[in-house]
């Protein structure tokens, strides 16, 4: 087990005071057997009246109503939790999904519903090209397949970080060889969709274990991170991340799961002002981890 803090803050800056629309913030994770939330506050100036909801996806969700103008606004969430992570990616999968091609049963296939259906235009098929270029051996071990998705796009594309909101598409993708880790968890999830799996998109923090003296490496680590879920019988909702070429790390901090990347914006509102009053965004992210052995007792705070 590991025990992480996570510091996320959100600086935004203008001309003159405004006054803000409402804001919705997906800063919270719910506890889960692998991932337990100890303490957690949320920091807002100028203040304002915070509402908490699960969405459709059960996401913690915040919205938050301001009543006074500023010139600034700054949101700081602060997490302390445990995330118990698998010794080795070993994941028993029900005997008829162990190869590829598998069928869903009709129970999950209704439950799973548009998580089976690609998203994204595809034209001239380019996306489905590259995805079943990793199935052209059949049958073939479902586990084998993913993984080979997965470390291609970390062997294959140059990672590029970009401030710019939205996510490329994932032709975009194929054809620049490049992207950040929301590009690349897009490309994945649309091209194990292509296959038929149910997949989905996950946004959250990465932990780099340089900072506790382990292999440096990770790309994406020091600002919020996104990787994909893929449905699997018998194993459930599994993490890759192609970013890292990860499956299932212990780094991997989840905070939301949405079917499409739009959905999981960490935080968005508006503001009633001219475009020109806006001076700039800052987002500072910091993850840090201290090993425990030692059980201790959630204190759930309240947001503040």
């Amino acid at each position: 087990m590991k025990r992480f803090t996570v510091k996320h803050s959100t600086l935004y800056r203008y001309a003159r005071p405004v006054m803000f629309g409402q804001h919705r913030l997906m800063l919270r994770p719910r506890d889960s057997h692998d991932l337990r939330l100890v303490d957690a506050s949320l920091s807002l100036s100028p203040p304002g009246n915070l509402r908490w909801l699960h969405d459709v996806y059960g996401n913690s969700v915040a919205l938050v109503d301001f009543s006074a103008p500023a010139s600034e606004l700054a949101i700081t969430s602060t997490l302390t939790l445990e995330r118990y992570g698998l010794l080795r990616p070993e994941f028993p999968l029900d005997p008829e999904a162990e190869t590829y091609p598998f069928v869903y049963s009709p129970s999950d296939r209704s439950d799973l519903g548009r998580l089976l259906e690609p998203h994204y235009p595809d034209p001239n098929s380019i996306l489905d090209a590259w995805a079943k270029s990793f199935a052209q051996e059949r049958p073939i071990r479902t586990l084998d397949l993913l993984s080979s998705m997965n470390k291609a796009i970390r062997r294959d594309f140059a990672y590029s970080a970009r401030e710019e909101q939205g996510t490329q598409t994932p032709l975009e993708t194929l054809e620049r060889k490049s992207g950040t880790c929301r590009d690349y968890a897009l490309l994945l999830i649309e091209g194990a969709r292509v296959l038929g799996f149910g997949a989905r998109f996950v946004s959250g923090y990465l932990y780099d274990p340089a900072l506790d003296g382990g292999a440096s490496g990770m790309q994406g680590a020091g600002a919020t991170h996104a990787w994909v879920e893929i449905y699997l019988p018998g194993a459930g909702w599994v993490e890759y991340d192609p970013t890292n070429g990860l499956i299932a790390a212990e780094s991997l901090v989840r905070v939301a799961v949405t079917r499409d990347p739009a959905q999981a914006i960490p935080v968005s509102g508006t503001y009633d002002g001219e475009p020109e009053d806006f001076l700039g965004l800052e987002v500072e992210v910091t993850v840090t981890s201290r090993s425990d052995s030692v059980p201790v007792a959630p204190a759930m705070a309240p947001a503040a």
